[in-house]
């Protein structure tokens, strides 16, 4: 829905007129009880908003006790920031004619557009989009519940509970009003200070991209943090994404589940297994965005990322003072992806010196006793585990208190606290359970700001292990868009002039792969049987017979693949038997002849692919292939384009990457021919652009020595 308009210091200064007015308008003011005008109304003055408030309604002439505007002309200075609280059929010509007085910017609450049932919602929606074109305002909404700026003492929503104005180090926003405010009051809760916080509705005019791209500017923001119910623009989203990166920024996304579009089976496999959650995490993931699957993770991950330095392993150590909480910890780990590994030899025997009988001298070590009762050895042993090299990130059993009596336990805190703040790796406290804040412990939080708090062990883990990926996707490098292909450029133009969608027929789909050093087996068309038995004498025995027809992607499904023919009367057996398949099937559709292809056996059935996601843009698709590819489900999408350790680190992703290496002695196969396969898919992906669909080579066979695509089936968009 969004226009697309806005885009780096335009985009900065119309988010900027948005969160720092210099007078608010609200359209729709009423006296009926309870309605969000009125809201607006009080929490502007609540909060001592330092610009006037104008009430403004054609209709009347006071409300609220106050002067109401009847028009623009009346109003004693310029409008700035409208609130908008108007019907949707009178929204966008309320935004022309404010426009037209000066007014920059514009919240929508409104409404009655795109997301109602209603068919005059879309008209609407088109006419507000207009408006916004035509006048250059910044908008955000419609359907959205207002805005919040600490720094400028600006308040615009409709909620009544109690807000705090502290600039703290968190932007928040995202299209659900209810849950950026949850958002908001989860963070409060355990002393993190929201600095702004954006409602954004349908995103018609301004959109996350334009919000994440301001933040990123921000010197007092440091986390970012959106709830994302869909993308509107992949390039503008990612361009955002990557400029936080840069600045140094988090981008914490919690993305609302998979679109159905992603979802739903294409002629090729990988565009049923690709579905948007994947390919955002692939795409976005490598961009910069931090994907949480809910609430309580944004929480953890903010409230980690605020205190600690990125940790530059996944190496992880910890120290508990019970038995219990030590195996809570390694089956989290396990949950997590994550593992302990043995302490090293030095860090084994200075802790054995340290703490002597009665604990456990592992990782996790349990304290037991001696931690609880001897605070300088517990201090010693975390200055020793932070200065093993096996690991990257500490994680302590301990909970802030919350009243007075607990001395000890605080001294052990202010002591860990002061001898973080040397050290570059981070450091985080982990309860049992979950639990609430009071204004003893947050206080106390304040005076440890180089330690993270997180709660409850799975949920702590699960944050460790995203933190990690974030830390690792950071360190990758992104191969810049290879020069293109000229012979694989020349067979797309050639295709594309079949005009409209192309789903491309085996024979076809693989030239097209070939071109890009897909591996192929030995194999000849034939449109009769002497032309089939004279390939196969060619190709020799055994070989297998497969039907061509671009209106049969899945060849199987129909009885149009006959494998292990010896002899030519076996050859002339498939061929009549395939033309007798297709003839009978209802539809009629056309055989283009019959595949004659070497038998190739003794590997691996992989799959390679890639699809277009509806909302990221092309994905890149490894994992296991042939007849259980989709009961399995062993794959994982990457970004395209894919160079070797990007190659390498997609096949890691997978199980079948243990295959690869030869499991139970088993010999190796050949890892650099998949590695060059895969590299070829993703160039060919660069190549096509908005043309293509989707790949699916299944099976790719992986050998001792090389790989070949026994099918492939390439589907264009040529009304791209």
């Amino acid at each position: 829905m969004n226009s697309g308009k806005t885009s780096g210091a335009d985009a900065f200064a119309k988010v900027d007129a948005l969160l720092n007015p210099k007078n608010v308008v609200i359209v729709g003011a009423t006296d009926k009880p309870g309605n969000w005008a009125q809201r607006v109304w009080r929490n502007l003055h609540r909060y001592k908003f330092p610009g006037a408030v104008y009430p403004f309604n054609p209709a009347r002439e006071s409300v609220w006790d106050t002067r109401c505007y009847r028009s623009f002309a009346e109003l004693p200075e310029p409008p700035d920031h409208l609130i908008v609280l108007a019907p949707a059929k009178y929204v966008a010509d309320t935004l022309r004619e404010a426009a037209k007085f000066g007014a920059r910017s514009a919240t929508v609450m409104s409404s009655g557009f795109e997301e109602a049932p209603e068919p005059e919602g879309k008209v609407y929606g088109a006419n507000l989009r207009a408006a916004i074109e035509e006048t250059g305002m910044a908008v955000s909404g419609p359907n959205c519940l207002g805005n919040f700026n600490a720094a400028a003492t600006f308040f615009s929503m409709t909620d009544d509970r109690a807000h705090r104005f502290q600039v703290g180090p968190i932007a928040v926003f995202g299209q659900s009003g209810g849950i950026v405010m949850a958002m908001k009051r989860s963070l409060e809760e355990r002393g993190i200070d929201t600095a702004a916080l954006i409602t954004t509705g349908n995103e018609t005019g301004l959109n996350t991209a334009d919000y994440i791209s301001y933040f990123a500017e921000i010197d007092h923001v440091r986390v970012i943090a959106c709830y994302v119910e869909s993308v509107h623009d992949p390039k503008t989203f990612l361009a955002a994404l990557r400029k936080a990166r840069d600045a140094g920024k988090p981008v914490v996304v919690m993305k609302l589940g998979a679109s159905d579009e992603g979802r739903k089976a294409a002629a090729a496999h990988t565009g049923a297994l690709a579905g948007s959650m994947e390919a955002f995490d692939a795409i976005a993931g490598e961009a910069g965005a931090l994907r949480v699957r809910n609430l309580d993770d944004l929480t953890e991950a903010v409230e980690f990322l605020v205190h600690s330095p990125l940790p530059k392993g996944k190496r992880i150590g910890s120290i508990t003072f019970s038995g219990g909480m030590r195996g809570l910890l390694l089956d989290g780990a396990a949950h997590a992806g994550l593992s302990y590994k043995p302490l090293s030899e030095t860090t084994f025997k200075r802790m054995s010196e340290l703490l002597g009988v009665g604990t456990i001298i592992g990782n996790p070590l349990d304290t037991g006793f001696a931690g609880l009762t001897n605070p300088q050895a517990y201090i010693k042993s975390v200055e020793t585990l932070l200065a093993d090299p096996e690991i990257d990130c500490l994680l302590l059993q301990e909970e802030l208190p919350r009243g007075p009596g607990a001395e000890r336990k605080e001294n052990n805190l202010r002591a860990v606290n002061e001898l973080v703040a040397t050290s570059s790796k981070p450091v985080a406290y982990v309860t049992m359970v979950s639990h609430g804040s009071n204004d003893y412990s947050r206080n106390l939080r304040t005076q440890l700001p180089n330690l993270s708090f997180l709660q409850e062990v799975e949920k702590s883990l699960r944050c460790i292990a995203n933190v990690m990926s974030y830390a690792e996707r950071l360190g990758a490098s992104v191969p810049a868009k290879p020069a293109p292909s000229p012979q694989g450029v020349a067979l797309l133009d050639d295709y594309a002039r079949l005009g409209g969608p192309a789903t491309l027929d085996e024979v076809r789909s693989k030239a097209l792969l070939a071109a890009y050093g897909v591996g192929a087996p030995k194999e000849e068309l034939a449109s009769s049987e002497d032309q089939a038995v004279a390939a196969a004498d060619r190709i020799g025995y055994p070989v297998v017979a497969k039907l061509v027809s671009a209106a049969i992607p899945h060849k199987s499904d129909v009885g149009g693949v006959i494998v292990g023919v010896k002899d030519a009367d076996g050859v002339r057996a498939a061929y009549r038997k395939i033309s007798a398949a297709v003839a009978a099937l209802p539809d009629k559709p056309k055989l283009d002849g019959v595949l004659i292809a070497e038998m190739v056996s003794g590997g691996l059935e992989l799959v390679l692919g890639a699809s277009h996601d509806p909302e990221m843009g092309p994905v890149i698709l490894f994992g296991s292939g042939g007849v259980d590819l989709e009961l399995v489900r062993d794959v994982a999408l990457a970004a395209p384009p894919l160079d070797a350790a990007r190659a390498n680190a997609l096949i890691d992703r997978t199980r079948a990457s243990k295959l690869i290496a030869g499991y139970r002695g088993k010999p190796a196969l050949d890892r650099q021919a998949l590695v060059e396969a895969l590299i070829g898919v993703s160039h060919l992906v660069c190549d096509a652009g908005d043309r293509l669909d989707s790949i699916d080579v299944n099976p790719f066979l992986l050998r001792q020595k090389g790989g070949v695509m026994l099918d492939a089936l390439v589907v264009l968009k040529n009304d791209a």
